[in-house]
């Protein structure tokens, strides 16, 4: 499941579902892009020419580098903070990269205080501070957590039918029911995670009381208690 994943509504924008066998830079194509937006991918996503395309619209993009990167240093930045490596621009050395991407990248190089790890970023935002963009980057675990999240409360680990519809069919239910918990914490300004109102849902089938009432910290104070509840639960299959 290939997902474009809007970090400020926390819900997924767009999602294409493929067999295992395709890569996620195959899948790039497909992804709806928009001027003056922010893409942010893992190493999978190194695909040059779709890359330049979401730097011709006017967007974004930050991806961790591969290894293997064959590039030109133009010029670097001399002065650095506290965590930046490196910050220069570069232009590939390579023919086939230099003609599907035939303009000047950005390559910072950071290290993790607290793992120590070392982290090597290409982007084309020549404006942003080092610091911005590795920061930007660790807004990419927030897909990570959405998968995760996904498995774990909208119960798709296992799967009721094994033909490619029902597995879509299954998936883009968990994905429909997850878009309208979000859209109804939002507008419901709910002080609650989108998790605490799933189950309170998921417990409440049978229940009566007016849908904001559902959410009033003095009906339900204990989610987890709860949510061991015998009654029905819409979730729990």
């Amino acid at each position: 499941m290939h997902t474009l994943y809007d970090i400020e509504a926390q819900a997924p924008a767009f999602l294409h579902i493929t067999t295992t066998s395709v890569h996620d830079s195959k899948a790039m194509p497909e992804i709806p892009l928009e001027a003056d937006a922010y893409y942010i991918f893992d190493r999978g996503y190194n695909d040059f020419a779709n890359l330049f395309r979401i730097h011709t619209i006017g967007a974004c993009f930050v991806v961790r580098a591969k290894s293997n990167l064959r590039y030109r240093v133009v010029s670097w930045k001399r002065r650095l903070p506290k965590g930046v490596l490196s910050d220069s621009i570069i232009e590939f050395t390579v023919y086939k990269s230099a003609k599907v991407y035939p303009e000047k990248l950005r390559r910072v190089v950071f290290q993790d205080e607290e793992t120590g790890v070392i982290y090597t970023y290409l982007t084309n935002d020549m404006e942003s501070s080092a610091l911005v963009v590795a920061n930007l980057y660790k807004n990419r675990w927030s897909v990570e957590l959405f998968f995760k999240w996904v498995k774990q409360h909208l119960k798709i680990k296992k799967f009721w039918g094994t033909s490619e519809n029902a597995v879509r069919i299954q998936i883009y239910c968990a994905m429909i029911t997850y878009c309208l918990v979000a859209i109804m914490q939002h507008d419901m300004q709910l002080e609650r995670s989108v998790y605490e109102v799933l189950q309170i849902l998921g417990i409440s089938l049978t229940d009566k009381t007016h849908i904001r009432d559902l959410f009033d910290k003095k009906n339900i104070n204990d989610v987890k208690v709860l949510y061991g509840s015998s009654e029905p639960n819409l979730f729990n299959f």
